[in-house]
């Protein structure tokens, strides 16, 4: 393998090619998508074409990888594993242009082959121009015909994984996700597609109509309020977190689902509004705040909040974001929950732990997850453990609210119906039959097989994948025999 030459960086901005090669190695290093492109964004004077440009080449790249690498591997006589990471992430920066854009094909065969040879050498860049102009005349090998429905789970697994470019094992794993594999076909089109952009009004710095006047006068198209939500926003162009809307706190960025998520714990039961003891509130799993935020604007910064979260980089943003926002409460404890030493409160009177995961549910943000292994025992163990651990912080008569934007049913279902069995003292807390938000529509947030579990799916809710259940601590022990 050879070693990458130095790179020496002109004052001229870099074309959206080698901004899109950096990103991508970053990724391949590790780097979650994300936040390795907004780096390199920052880092390089580009125009708004040319930004969108590098986006679109990295996340469609990451979207197709195992398409782009069997389109590329039927013209490679000896495949593509033996190739260094430089050249084989140019050769699907060039296919997904060849294969999935209306761009220039013998503009993407040059600037693919002038930057490998620029980086590798001519004997490559002489393999990656004939690969690629192989590609161009021969196009993608034809993707397997859909099965019918009577066909067997394999067959279905097979094909859909490859129309989808995902990985065979989390095909499966969403498999009992839906109700037919036509429906999973759905999902899984719908998980390759970009995420709608949401954002939430923040009441603590102003009203709706406020929010929603600073939008529509800072973008050329006017934001639409989710109909039984009235702080969700969804965007359908702009960019409105340079603007004042933004920076005045009137507004944040927060997917719809991770909103409903922070809804569902404070939502009226069956019994009518819920009646929490008086305490604090832990939100166990912080982050950078997002449903630590919107609680205290849910709760008019009435209760007290310790938000928790294993990186302190993360709760520096945190802190960041709740002093925008207007958050007064907000105490951040950077430790980990499993720490017996962690400065905790000795009991809550509602918890919140939005659990580390496999992500399946959010791969539209985060597409470098497709094809990777899926660690579930060891994230359905740590799971298991944290949830054992904020169990007992919760207050008799207080509410537990566990969730994880996953999809795989052994973090979900699975995971609560063995707590469950566990712990007697818990039991479901659905919201009211009568709640709008939750229980009505055509396509229900609250599933009939287990009404009191939220989820939220991208091909029928315009969110991402979440799976969330509210529990209620009995005021007394209950036997276990």
């Amino acid at each position: 393998m050879q070693t990458q030459a130095p790179h020496s960086e002109g004052p001229s901005p870099q074309r959206p090619l080698d901004v899109a090669l950096r990103v991508l190695l970053r990724v391949e290093e590790g780097a979650y998508a994300t936040l390795a492109l907004t780096g390199e964004l920052n880092r390089h004077a580009l125009s708004e074409s040319e930004r969108a440009l590098v986006t679109e080449l990295c996340y469609g790249t990451l979207r197709q990888a195992l398409r782009l690498d069997r389109a590329l591997s039927a013209h490679a006589p000896r495949g593509l594993h033996k190739l260094d990471a430089t050249t084989k992430t140019l050769l699907r920066l060039g296919a997904y242009q060849l294969l999935f854009m209306q761009a220039r094909p013998h503009f993407v065969v040059d600037a693919v082959v002038s930057t490998l040879k620029k980086k590798r050498g001519a004997g490559l860049s002489g393999f990656a121009n004939a690969l690629l102009r192989k590609l161009l005349t021969a196009k993608e090998p034809p993707l397997p015909p859909y099965p019918s429905l009577s066909a067997p789970k394999s067959a279905w697994i097979r094909v859909l994984a490859q129309h989808h470019s995902l990985s065979e094992e989390l095909t499966s794993l969403l498999w009992d996700v839906v109700q037919s594999p036509t429906e999973l076909d759905e999902l899984l089109r719908a998980l390759g597609q970009p995420a709608s952009t949401w954002l939430r009004v923040n009441t603590l710095r102003g009203s709706s109509q406020d929010a929603l006047s600073a939008l529509r006068a800072e973008l050329a198209t006017a934001p639409t309020v989710h109909p039984e939500l009235p702080e969700a926003v969804e965007l359908h162009g702009g960019h409105p977190f340079a603007g004042p809307a933004f920076a005045k706190g009137l507004v944040t960025a927060q997917d719809l689902a991770a909103q409903l998520v922070t809804r569902l714990l404070l939502s009226d039961t069956t019994e009518g509004t819920l009646k929490l003891p008086e305490g604090a509130i832990l939100d166990g799993c912080a982050g950078i705040g997002g449903k630590t935020c919107h609680l205290a604007a849910l709760l008019q910064n009435q209760r007290d909040i310790d938000a928790v979260d294993i990186l302190p980089r993360k709760l520096e943003l945190c802190r960041d974001h709740a002093h925008r926002l207007g958050c007064r409460r907000i105490h951040t404890i950077s430790a980990s929950l499993l720490d017996e030493r962690a400065p905790l409160r000795p009991r809550y009177a509602a918890v919140l732990l939005d659990a580390p995961c496999s992500g399946s549910g959010v791969l539209r943000r985060h597409p470098e997850a497709r094809s990777k292994p899926l660690p579930l025992d060891a994230l359905t163990t740590l799971q298991a453990q944290l949830l054992e651990r904020v169990a007992s912080l919760v207050m008799p008569g207080g509410v537990l609210v566990y969730s994880v934007c996953s999809l795989i049913p052994a973090e979900g279902p699975s995971q609560m119906a063995a707590f469950l069995a566990r712990h007697p003292d818990f039991s479901p807390l659905p919201p009211s039959p009568n709640d709008p938000l939750f229980c009505a529509g055509p396509t229900p947030l609250c599933e009939p097989s287990s009404p009191f579990a939220l989820r939220t799916l991208p091909h029928r809710h315009n969110a991402d994948g979440f799976y969330a259940v509210r529990l209620l601590r009995a005021c007394t022990a209950r036997p276990t025999g």
